[in-house]
Formats: C-alpha cells, sequence, structure tokens
C-alpha cells in the first residue's frame, strides 16, 4: 500500500489527561495537535481517547477494533472464511504468513486464529498507527489474546522488506487498494476514510514479484469478485465469495 499524508490532518486529545499521548502521536506523524474539535467535514482528525485511537472525519470514524471479528474467530465459523481456504498448507509443523498490505489487520487476525505466525506490513503512516493501537487492545480481550501474540506489526515498505526475509514464508498475502468503480455514495464509510490516505497500488507487477521472490508456499491475493487478476497473472486456482474471492498462486517450486 502506498502511503502519503493527508493534507489537513489533525491529532487530539479526547480528554485532558491523555494529551501527552496525543502530542507524542503528533511528533510520530508531523501531524499538528489542537484542542478544538475540527469544524470541516474535509478535516481529518486522529483522536486519542480511553476506548482507543480514533480516525474522524464529519461524521464519519474507523478504529482498529478487533473484537468485532470475534464471531468470525469462533471455530465452526473460522474454518469456512475464504481466507483460512485460501491459506491452507498441507502438513504439521508452525506456519508463518507474510501480510504484505496489512491495513487494520483484519485479514491477518484470521490467519493468526488458523495457527500461523502473521508478520504485517503497513505503509501509511496513519493506518499504521491505527494498526497498533488496536493490536494493543486486542491483546487485552480474552478472545482474541491468543492469535494477537502470533501478530507481529511493522511499518515500513512491504516490498523492500520481502526481499530482505531470512526465511521463506509458507503464505504471502496481498490486499493491494482498488481503484473504486461505484459513485462515491454507494461506497461504505470504511473504504471512504482509507482512501483518503492510500492510494490504489501503483505497481503491481513489483508488488506480485517481490511475494514470489519471497518463496512461499503460496500467494494469496484478495480481490473483488468481478476484479482483473493482480498484474494479469492467472492464479494456480481461485476460492470465490459473492463480493471478494482470493487468487492463489502456488510458485513452481513450492
Amino acid at each position: 500500500m502506498g502511503g502519503r499524508m493527508p493534507d489537513g490532518l489533525v491529532v487530539r486529545a479526547g480528554d485532558p489527561s491523555l494529551v501527552g499521548e496525543a502530542q507524542g502521536l503528533g511528533e510520530r506523524l508531523g501531524a499538528p495537535v489542537v484542542d478544538a474539535v475540527p469544524t470541516s467535514d474535509e478535516c481529518l482528525s486522529l483522536v486519542v481517547s480511553a476506548d482507543g485511537l480514533c480516525l474522524r472525519r464529519g461524521n464519519m470514524s474507523l478504529s482498529a477494533d478487533l473484537t468485532r471479528m470475534l464471531p468470525r474467530l469462533r471455530r465452526s465459523n473460522l474454518s469456512r472464511e475464504l481466507l483460512v481456504r485460501a491459506a491452507r498448507i498441507r502438513g504439521d509443523g508452525p506456519r508463518t504468513a507474510f501480510d504484505a498490505t496489512a491495513g487494520l489487520g483484519e485479514d491477518s487476525l484470521l490467519l493468526a486464529a488458523a495457527g500461523f505466525e502473521v508478520t504485517l506490513y503497513e505503509r501509511d503512516p496513519v493506518v499504521y498507527e491505527l494498526l497498533a493501537d488496536g493490536l494493543r487492545r486486542a491483546a487485552a480481550v480474552p478472545g482474541l489474546a491468543e492469535a494477537v501474540g502470533r501478530m507481529k506489526a511493522r511499518r515500513g515498505d512491504s516490498v523492500s522488506a520481502l526481499g530482505e526475509l531470512d526465511a521463506a514464508p509458507d503464505v504471502v498475502l496481498l490486499d493491494p487498494m482498488f481503484p473504486e468503480r461505484r459513485k462515491s455514495a454507494s461506497v461504505k464509510k470504511k473504504l471512504q476514510m482509507i482512501q483518503r490516505l492510500e492510494r490504489p497500488c501503483e505497481d503491481e507487477a513489483s508488488l506480485l514479484s517481490a511475494a514470489l521472490g519471497a518463496h512461499p508456499r503460496k500467494v494469496v491475493i484478495k480481490r473483488p469478485a468481478k476484479g482483473p487478476w493482480l498484474a494479469g497473472s492467472k492464479p494456480s486456482y481461485t476460492v470465490e465469495g459473492k463480493a471478494i474471492r482470493y487468487d492463489v498462486i502456488v510458485p513452481p517450486f513450492a
């Protein structure tokens, strides 16, 4: 995912006791810390509160609340998840996954709940802060703590990181931002917020090449159900759902 600091981003504390934390966040992001609630609907504000970090724009909000994933992590449901089916690896022993486009960590959480040790890379600094905050809070939730303990988030360029791995992961997961073709009024609120931060993938070929260059047993690619193949590369097979699908490339060396 390509990251950029959005215009008009500010940081504020939702409670006076959290001003110091807000100032630290503002310094990391190079964003001003303000006291008042922004009045413009175009302004993005990162709010530090006792409930966690939240990105707000007008009446929209976005946070990495992984507790919403709890029903999907139940054993009877987890085995039916498209991603879990697509990433399934035969054999015993520890399994590793590299999520090159982590976002808010929901897909990685599914893999971690299925037993993978997952390294997550997120390039956008704001999304990374939301992700890191969500993982910290989820680590204190009994139904999430075990899976979150298998997740390690990193901020940086995943294409470079894939070329520097000490060992090949079993699975590389790719979910590059896809250009939205529907009218803006029909775009989900979460996607509207993310699109303010991250551009659609500008170099699909480099992303896929880096994933294959890490020599995984599988590259799993999340795509819209009717979207084209990533970088025009035909998958070995596909796990399809109504709205999304997972294209799976099994390299010849796997």
